[in-house]
């Protein structure tokens, strides 16, 4: 993500990078944005990042969620980033569930039972938090997901992925099929994306399945939902199909999901060329569920 050089008061600095041991004993790569210590944070927000990616190129993001007031914590998931586990690999079904579960659990320890804890995540990392919602694992006060993949669109590679090789070779990786080019209409973004180290295009079919089948099974969900939601995708997404947003728009409660599909943006919002719409209703959201303390 490019990075916001603008200064701000209530930010501290840049991230702090340090190790989190999950409760099976795998190190993951956590990224803390914190405010600074004079500041009392309006909520804490946990961002989960997407397919082959990492949680550092959340940078610009987390700025600006500094600058609004909320502390922020990122991590690589498992088999991504500077996180353990071989790239695109999950060593059970319920790997990522799992490691936001312990996530969830040490942020809410950091920030205390009474500051509001908000997921927000992209694309895979947007079914991650929404399948975890749906599944009320740990309770959270909000949540947003931006272009989540809620329905994968999945490839003839893929489906081979997902119908045969979970019970053959589960752990067996191929290119996850991809098209980097459509990841914004900003060029330098895709060329940034394109030199960092720490992407990769690996995918397993134990991997491929867990996005196939939660997807599906998170909308299936939506007439349910109770956690206040920001539904944001994009309506010419070409690696993720924005029908499954549609989907879980319709279904969803109106009371409780608010939902905006951004027609001719590509798959990543935050990192469009007009991304400052989206950041303001983001922003608006958040006051309207979080204000600031009087």
């Amino acid at each position: 993500m490019l990075l916001d050089t603008a200064d701000s008061s209530p930010r501290a600095g840049r991230a702090s990078l340090t190790t989190f041991t999950a409760s099976d004993g795998e190190n993951l790569a956590q990224y803390d944005w914190p405010l600074a210590a004079a500041v009392a944070p309006r909520g804490a927000v946990l961002l989960v990042h997407g397919l082959g990616e990492h949680a550092g190129r959340y940078e610009a993001v987390a700025r600006r969620l500094n600058d609004w007031g909320f502390a922020v914590r990122g991590y690589d998931q498992y088999g991504h980033g500077e996180s353990g586990g071989a790239r695109g690999t999950l060593p059970g079904d319920a790997r990522l569930l799992d490691d936001l579960a312990d996530m969830v659990d040490s942020l809410r320890a950091r920030a205390g039972p009474a500051t509001p804890l908000i997921l927000l995540g992209h694309s895979m990392g947007g079914l991650v938090v929404g399948r975890f919602v749906s599944l009320n694992l740990r309770p959270v006060d909000g949540l947003v997901m931006s272009s989540p993949a809620l329905d994968p669109g999945l490839s003839a590679v893929q489906k081979l992925l997902v119908g045969v090789l979970p019970r053959f070779a589960p752990n067996l990786c191929v290119g996850n099929g991809l098209d980097d080019s459509y990841l914004s209409h900003d060029p330098a973004v895709v060329a940034a994306y394109r030199a960092d180290p720490l992407v990769h295009d690996r995918i397993s079919g134990r991997l491929a399945r867990f996005i196939a089948e939660g997807g599906p099974a998170t909308v299936a969900q939506a007439a349910r939902w109770s956690v206040p939601t920001l539904l944001m995708y994009a309506g010419a997404d070409k690696l993720v199909n924005p029908a499954g947003s549609r989907a879980f728009a319709a279904a969803a409660p109106a009371s409780v999901v608010t939902s905006r599909g951004f027609e001719g943006y590509y798959h990543e919002l935050f990192n469009e060329i007009e991304r400052d719409a989206v950041f303001a209703l983001l922003q608006q959201w958040l006051d309207q569920h979080f204000p600031e303390k009087s």
